[in-house]
Order: structure tokens, then C-alpha cells, then sequence
């Protein structure tokens, strides 16, 4: 069999596969921090600003490998990932006792899937074009192929560190192997874009224009944040709540939530292209509406301190994660140009990540005033969903009725939104 046909029969499952393993690497370390705050002196705070470390890693990554690989090609770019996620998990693996080192790998973890995110979804997109898959069917790809590692390796993760020997380290034993077999995958993927011969300045790759369309900053913006803002409510927040009626397996319990909320995700993933309407903010819409339930749930669990309805709160933010992570993905797709398409899944991965900002904050609130409690910024979360809700539908509206002005005339287009016409 030619390289070629190698190539193309691995195609963008090639792709699918290190981003799989870069998510697993960016998310074992989220049900064991039940595990770190129970085994080390490091303070709550410190173990949440440990998950959220890895931003540090994602940001960048994102937001320069995305439009360098529009300049130079999905390859140079994406080769890298499942290698520095092998790094990211061995610096974890051996630095269970030293702060510095559980952040310098989780930085390592983050560079790792901000590559994948940005570089690994766009060239999934562009290689399930050239295989003819059907609209949506790409966003649909990269987001299971995400969803996927982040559950399965919160789920071994979570698994082993409860049950079976050397809790600090096996997990991420499994994750290098896994990132070391994604990377020799990798190399027979296809390249889908060419590298540019041009004269321009490089930071004007770093431009991403469609960033600042209209669309894209009132009805995407709006919903970004929450993608990962539900999951770590999910199973960052909610599992430390529940540990004093866990205390038998509260590992388990934490890897239990991270599962359950990403497999709600990955289950509403696959409806998501009904539930879209690209001509409207059908998505969106949904995916704000079960996070403002989801945060009410979390609010009575919080209360209660009841292991099912946790449960249920952590299903139900799964989905708001789902499809809030599609939705957004499908909207980057139809906004972006041709030459700023990773470039923008950068921008909105990058506004995804903020959300894992928020144990830390709101362990930081807890901490500092008292009287403060986890119900009552849960109950907070809600009116803000609600508000991000109506923000998105005002701002579709109003991005839809500038579209028909510019192309009817402000006259006709009064007299279609009259009479509801599209």
C-alpha cells in the first residue's frame, strides 16, 4: 500500500486520535483533586488554581498555533501535540509532592490540547470536506473526539487513583502511552493547506478578523465561557461538596460526575445538528437553557448535599456543556473566512476556557467571606445564564435584521419583520 493511500485511509481519524489523547492528558487531572487535597498541605485554592494552570498553556497555544497553521500548514503545527501531552503527563507523574512541577506539567498538558483545539479541529474539518462528509459533520467530529478524551480519562483517571496501586502515577503512565501512539498516527495524516509564500509580516497572521464580526460578539461571545464553565461546576465544584457523604470512594465519586456529564455531552453532541438551524440561534439558545437549569439544580444540591440530584445537576451541565461546545463550533464555522477559520476556533476555544476559572473563584469567595455559600453562587450563575440568554437572542436579532436591511432597504425589511417573514 503507497504512503499516499495510507494517508488518506487514516485521514482525519489520525487527527481525531491526538486530540482524543491530548484531551485525556488536559482532563486526568480533574477528578484527582479530591486525591491532591486530601494527600498534600496544599490549600483548596491552590489545587483549583492548579486545574485552571493549564490555561496558561491552552490560551497561547491557541491563539498563535491556530492562524501560524493557516500561514504554514495543519502538520508543522499539530505534529507537536501528543508529544508535549507525553511531557505534560510525566512531569505530573513525578511531581505529585512539588507545586512548581504539578504546574509546569499542566502547562505542558495545556499547550498540548490548545494545538489540538485550534490546529487538530480545523484540520479534522478540512479533512472530513475532502472525504465529502456532510455539513456539521466536522464540528460534530472534533467535538466527540474532545468529549471523548475528557470523559474516558476523568474516568480511568478517577478509577485507578480510588482502586488500584500508585495512584499518583499510573494514570498518567496510560496517558504518554497514548500520546506516543497518537503521534506516530499523526505523521500519516494527510496536510490539507499548503504553506503561504508571502511577504506579510507574520503578526499580521495573528489578525483574525471575523473575531470582531458582529455575529460573533453578540451571539458566540456570549456563550463561550459557559462551555467550560459548566464543566468544572460539574465535576470540579460539585464532587469537594459531596465529599463528606462520598468519604468512602470520593475519588470515584468526582471521576463518577466527570463522566456523567461529559457522556450527557457527548449524547446531546450527537443530536446537535438537528437541534441547529444555521439560518437561526436555535443552538445557542438550547445549550444557555439547560445551563440555567443546570446551575438551579447545582444551587438545591449544594443546599441539600444530596448524592443523586448532584448527580442529575452534573448531567444536566453536561449538556449545557455539549451543546454549547457544538453550537459555538458550528457558528465558528460559518463565520469564519477561509484564511481565519483556526485562527477563530483559537479565539472561541480560548473564550471556552475562562469558565475553568471558576472553582478557583469561587473557592477564593468561600474562603474569603464565609457567609457566602456555594447555593447562593450557583443561584448567581443561573440569573447570569438567563442573562447571557437574552443577550444572544437580542443580539441574533439584531445581526439578522441588519442583514435584510443591507440587502432589502431599511423599508422592506420593516415591513418582513412585520409580517415575521425571514
Amino acid at each position: 500500500m503507497s504512503t499516499t493511500r495510507i494517508r488518506r485511509d487514516l485521514g482525519w481519524s489520525a487527527v481525531s486520535l491526538a486530540v482524543f489523547a491530548a484531551a485525556w492528558g488536559g482532563n486526568e487531572f480533574t477528578p484527582l483533586l479530591v486525591m491532591y487535597k486530601q494527600d498534600s498541605a496544599m490549600s483548596t485554592v491552590t489545587v483549583d488554581a492548579l486545574l485552571f494552570a493549564y490555561v496558561f498553556g491552552i490560551v497561547p497555544a491557541l491563539l498563535i498555533g491556530g492562524p501560524l497553521s493557516d500561514r504554514y500548514g495543519r502538520r508543522p503545527l499539530m505534529l507537536p501535540a501528543p508529544v508535549l501531552a507525553a511531557i505534560g503527563s510525566l512531569l505530573l507523574a513525578t511531581g505529585a509532592d512539588s507545586v512548581v512541577q504539578l504546574g509546569v506539567g499542566r502547562v505542558f498538558s495545556g499547550v498540548a490540547l490548545g494545538l489540538s483545539m485550534a490546529v487538530g479541529g480545523s484540520w479534522i474539518k478540512e479533512l472530513s470536506d475532502r472525504d465529502g462528509a456532510r455539513t456539521g459533520v466536522a464540528a460534530k467530529r472534533a467535538a466527540m473526539s474532545l468529549t471523548a478524551g475528557f470523559g474516558i480519562g476523568a474516568g480511568v483517571a478517577g478509577a485507578l487513583a480510588q482502586w488500584a496501586p500508585w495512584p499518583h502515577v499510573l494514570t498518567y503512565v496510560i496517558n504518554i502511552a497514548l500520546s506516543l501512539l497518537a503521534a506516530l498516527a499523526l505523521l500519516g495524516a494527510p496536510e490539507t493547506r499548503q504553506r503561504r509564500q508571502t511577504s506579510r509580516p507574520l503578526r499580521a497572521d495573528l489578525r483574525i478578523p471575523s473575531a470582531s464580526h458582529r455575529r460573533f460578539l453578540l451571539v458566540v461571545l456570549p456563550v463561550a465561557p459557559w462551555v467550560f464553565g459548566a464543566c468544572a461546576s460539574a465535576y470540579a465544584i460539585i464532587p469537594a461538596l459531596m465529599s463528606a457523604r462520598t468519604a468512602g470512594a470520593p475519588i470515584a465519586f468526582a471521576a463518577l460526575c466527570c463522566v456523567l456529564g461529559l457522556t450527557a455531552g457527548f449524547g446531546i453532541q450527537s443530536l446537535a445538528r438537528r437541534i441547529d438551524d444555521p439560518h437561526g440561534n436555535r443552538g445557542v439558545v438550547t445549550a444557555l437553557i439547560f445551563l440555567a437549569v443546570g446551575m438551579v439544580l447545582a444551587a438545591i444540591a449544594a443546599h441539600a448535599l444530596t448524592i443523586w440530584l448532584s448527580l442529575v445537576a452534573a448531567a444536566v451541565l453536561g449538556c449545557g456543556y455539549g451543546m454549547a461546545l457544538i453550537a459555538g463550533l458550528l457558528e465558528v464555522q460559518r463565520i469564519a473566512g477561509p484564511d481565519d477559520l483556526a485562527g477563530l476556533t483559537a479565539v472561541f476555544y480560548g473564550l471556552t476556557y475562562l469558565g475553568f476559572a471558576v472553582p478557583a473563584v469561587l473557592a477564593w469567595i468561600s474562603q474569603t467571606w464565609s457567609s457566602i455559600g456555594y447555593p447562593a453562587m450557583f443561584g448567581f450563575g443561573a440569573v447570569a445564564a438567563v442573562v447571557c440568554l437574552a443577550v444572544t437572542i437580542a443580539g441574533h436579532h439584531l445581526v439578522r435584521r441588519e442583514i435584510v436591511e443591507e440587502r432589502l432597504g431599511p423599508a422592506t425589511a420593516d415591513r418582513r419583520e412585520l409580517s415575521g417573514t425571514r
